[in-house]
């Protein structure tokens, strides 16, 4: 497990992401998260949809079914299934600035609330799913206990992370690895092998796992062409771009070492798929 030497907390993720508002949702879009290029011709707007598709297949949603977003982001993804799936999602994030765009969704509750204090029943949900946010829990054994007890037994729970690559160099950890963590306000960054075991530790049985780096690699190749286009022709990109404020900084920085992180394998994207028994 990957840790920042400056420790990050729920309240510097949620800063990130109101302060970042504007270029995120300008540079990339509405999904909050990497695009899945299975043919590498697709539009990005496409791959962040089938990046959504591939979850979707994996959660497997019957009409009806309630559904959990744990880091649902503009609610993009809960509204993309409440439309085709027909299920009714909640979601939540720490995010003031994405909650008030994910809530005039139909078919999807979001709140903003931390997931390892969320107050919800046990057993209350057949679905839950997080897309990158289980490397923004301070706690990820809390993270993984808190969704075994609210899904319902037989309830399949999909988790798409980053995570720490195999074998990395302690040069990899130092430029790369735990400078993304505190870029991207990431309080820890886990293998394969620490969700595994903390999925395991919480209950879960797993039914599946894939690694999809190579097919999601090209978003930030995109994001840093997109970026340096928009300080150009955007007064308000260009503003924060030139700003001292330390996140969008830091935004900047992150872009070419999460190229490099994914391209070297020093990081990898996985897809788990669990089951509570």
């Amino acid at each position: 497990m990957i840790f920042p030497r400056r420790p990050q907390s729920a309240a510097d993720v949620a800063r990130h992401y109101d302060e970042l508002d504007v270029p995120y949702r300008r540079i990339w879009g509405e999904h909050v998260h990497h695009g899945y290029w299975r043919t590498g011709r697709e539009s990005s707007a496409e791959a962040a949809e089938t990046l959504v598709r591939l979850v979707a297949e994996r959660l497997a949603p019957q009409p009806g079914e309630r559904g959990l977003d744990i880091g649902c982001g503009y609610g993009a993804t809960a509204g993309w299934l409440a439309e085709h799936h027909g299920m009714e999602v909640t979601g939540f994030t720490l995010s003031e600035a994405q909650a008030a765009a994910g809530r005039a969704r139909p078919g999807f509750t979001c709140q903003v609330r931390d997931w390892l204090d969320n107050g919800l029943p046990d057993a209350a949900f057949d679905r839950a799913y997080a897309i990158e946010s289980s490397e923004h829990m301070v706690d990820k054994t809390r993270f993984f206990t808190e969704a075994r007890r609210v899904l319902r037994p037989g309830g399949r729970f999909v988790v798409c992370a980053w995570l720490e690559g195999d074998g990395v160099t302690p040069r990899q950890v130092k430029h790369l690895l735990e400078p993304i963590c505190r870029e991207g306000r990431l309080p820890s960054m886990g293998s394969r092998p620490d969700y595994e075991a903390l999925a395991s530790a919480a209950g879960f049985r797993l039914l599946g796992y894939e690694d999809i780096s190579r097919e999601v690699r090209k978003t930030w190749t995109i994001c840093l062409r997109r970026f340096l286009g928009r300080v150009v022709t955007d007064r308000e990109i260009r503003s924060l771009a030139l700003s001292r404020a330390i996140e969008s900084r830091e935004f900047m920085l992150s872009l070419p070492r999460l190229i490099l992180a994914l391209r070297g394998g020093a990081m990898r994207y996985g897809v788990f798929v669990w089951e509570r028994p």
